[in-house]
C-alpha cells in the first residue's frame, strides 16, 4: 500500500517507516521539522534500502496536505504529527489544542475528499486519565490532568464520529505508552531538538555528559519507590504494532493497547540502563511535573488476539539500543 505517514521524520514515526518499508509498503512523509530532522529520512532510506517521498509541510495547512493527495493515491494514513510533551501542553495548551485538533480535521476532510478510507491514528494511554490500571480499551476516557491527552481524547472523539457516519471507513485507535530505544542500527533514534522532555533520552544525554544530571519529578507518588510508573516499549515493537494495526484494519473503529503491560517506575528504569551499560548515571529529586500521575500500563491481550502482536523487547534491549544511539549521534545544525 501507499501510506503517507504524517510527522514520519519523528521518532516513532521514523522508526514506523522502517517497519513498513520492510514489510513492502511505499511511503510519504509529510513533517513539518519542528522536533525532527531531514537527515532522518536519509538514514531511513538507508536502513531499509528503499526509496521514500519526503514533504515539509505543517499538516495543519489544508492546501499543503492537499498537494500530497491530489498526486499520490493514498492507500492509507498513518497520523503521528502532534505537539507531544506533557508538562509544555500545560503551560502553551492553545498551540496543543490547534495543532493536535486541527491537523486531524485537515488530514480526515482530506481522506473524505479523496476516498482515503483506512486511517491509523497515534493516540496515548492519557486519554484514560486516573482510571484505575492496568488500563483495558474498554473503560471510559476520564478528564486528562493535561492539554495534550485532552487533545489526543478530542481527536479519538472526532474520528470515531467521522468513522460512524461513514460506514466504509476503517480506523484504528493505538493508545501506547512511553516508548524508548531506537532502531538496532544505531542510525536513528530520539533526538529531540532542545532539551528533551521525554525520560531515556534525558538520561542518555546525561550519560554522555551533554547534560549534568538528571531531573526525577517526585518521589513522593503511592508506588514502589516514590517514583513515576510507566509502561515503556521498545520503540521498534511500537513500529511494528502500527504496521499490524494498518494491516489488519476492516471497516468501524477498532482501540488498541500497545505496550508490554507491566509497569517500570523511573529509579527502576535508570538503575537497569546502568547495569545494561555499564555507566553511572546522576540524578537529583526535583518537585512533581504538572499534569503527571502515579501509575499507567496496559493490558495489551486485545492487541495480541485481534492483531497478532505482542511486545518482544524487554527494557534492558531498550536501553542498550538508547544508548548505542546516543553514542552514534552527533549533534549538527539542520539546514531548512
Amino acid at each position: 500500500m501507499n501510506i503517507l505517514v504524517t510527522g514520519g521524520a519523528g521518532y516513532i514515526g521514523s522508526h514506523t517507516c522502517i517497519a513498513l518499508l520492510q514489510a513492502g509498503h511505499s511511503v510519504i512523509i509529510a513533517d513539518n521539522l519542528s522536533n525532527s530532522k531531514s537527515e532522518t529520512v536519509m538514514k531511513v532510506m538507508d536502513i531499509a534500502e528503499k526509496e521514500v517521498t519526503f514533504y515539509e509541510i505543517d499538516v495543519t495547512n489544508a492546501e499543503a496536505v492537499d498537494i500530497i493527495f491530489k498526486n499520490y493515491k493514498i492507500d492509507g494514513v498513518i497520523h503521528f504529527a502532534g505537539l507531544k510533551a506533557v508538562g509544555e501542553s500545560v503551560e502553551k495548551p492553545l498551540e496543543y489544542y490547534h495543532n493536535n485538533i486541527v491537523s486531524t480535521v485537515v488530514l480526515t476532510k482530506a481522506c473524505h475528499k479523496y476516498g482515503v478510507n483506512r486511517f491509523v491514528f497515534s493516540s496515548s494511554a492519557t486519554v484514560y486519565g486516573e482510571n484505575n490500571v492496568p488500563f483495558f480499551e474498554t473503560m471510559d476516557l476520564l478528564p486528562t490532568t493535561n492539554p495534550y491527552g485532552e487533545t489526543k481524547a478530542m481527536s479519538e472523539r472526532i474520528l470515531t464520529d467521522i468513522t460512524r457516519s461513514n460506514p466504509i471507513f476503517s480506523l484504528s485507535i493505538l493508545r501506547y505508552f512511553n516508548p524508548v530505544g531506537a532502531h538496532e542500527s544505531g542510525l536513528i533514534g530520539e533526538a529531540p531538538n532542545g532539551i528533551p522532555n521525554n525520560l531515556m533520552p534525558y538520561v542518555t544525554q546525561v550519560a554522555k555528559g551533554k547534560l549534568e544530571k538528571l531531573r526525577v519529578f517526585g518521589n513522593d507518588y503511592p508506588t514502589i519507590d516514590g517514583t513515576g510508573i510507566r509502561d515503556y516499549i521498545h520503540v521498534m515493537d511500537l513500529a511494528e504494532g502500527h504496521v499490524a494495526a494498518l494491516e489488519n484494519l476492516t471497516e468501524g473503529v477498532h482501540v488498541y493497547n500497545l505496550g508490554t503491560g507491566k509497569g517500570t517506575s523511573v529509579l527502576e528504569l535508570v538503575k537497569a540502563f546502568e547495569i545494561a551499560n555499564d555507566i553511572k548515571v546522576s540524578y537529583e529529586i526535583v518537585d512533581r511535573r504538572a499534569g503527571d500521575i502515579a501509575s499507567y500500563y496496559a493490558d495489551t491481550s486485545k492487541a495480541k488476539n485481534e492483531l497478532g502482536w505482542t511486545a518482544k523487547r524487554d527494557i534492558v534491549a531498550m536501553c542498550r539500543d538508547a544508548w548505542r544511539f546516543e553514542k552514534n549521534y552527533k549533534d549538527f545544525v539542520e539546514s531548512k
